[in-house]
């Protein structure tokens, strides 16, 4: 992942604040659509790891707008499992040709994902971006999608989040 530069900082802060806003004033799943508005994909959702399995904590589908949750899934079938492994931000555009996606069997074609930690440090899930068909475009706002991963992340667990 590159840095922000110094001129999109300001703007990038701005975003985050706006996020922020809107976490605290209307919830969780009113945030996962800000954040999905600047995707093309589908879906928008923070997983959690565990063990062997991956679990959905919350789910935004912009085509059905009751949906609050997804569903459990073994952690191989997924691309959560790559940023669980690398500890580090994963964007795959098309999974047929993409060979960060080999072995992984799911119906997910596009991928964005970045790392949730826990109040000790440790990986405890993510927040991502994904869709059943190919994406045409990068995903260029990873430093946003990564600070609201630890930002959701507080708001659902705040007990644990140190």
């Amino acid at each position: 992942m590159n840095a922000p530069t110094r001129t999109e900082e300001p703007a990038m802060q701005a975003e985050i604040t706006e996020f922020t806003a809107l976490l605290h004033q209307q919830g969780v799943h009113a945030a996962l659509g800000y954040l999905n508005r600047r995707t093309p994909h589908r879906y928008t959702g923070m997983w959690r790891f565990d063990g062997d399995m991956l679990r959905s904590e919350v789910l935004f589908d912009r085509k059905m707008a009751d949906v609050r949750q997804g569903a459990d899934a073994p952690m191989a079938a997924t691309y959560c499992s790559l940023v669980g492994r690398y500890e580090a931000p994963v964007q795959i555009l098309d999974a047929t040709v993409d060979p960060q996606a080999l072995g992984i069997e799911t119906p997910v074609i596009s991928y964005c994902g970045a790392l949730i930690r826990d109040g000790q440090g440790q990986a405890f899930g993510t927040l991502c971006h994904y869709d059943l068909q190919r994406c045409q475009e990068r995903t260029s706002d990873q430093p946003l999608l990564m600070a609201a991963a630890q930002l959701l992340y507080e708001r659902l667990h705040p007990t644990t989040a140190g």
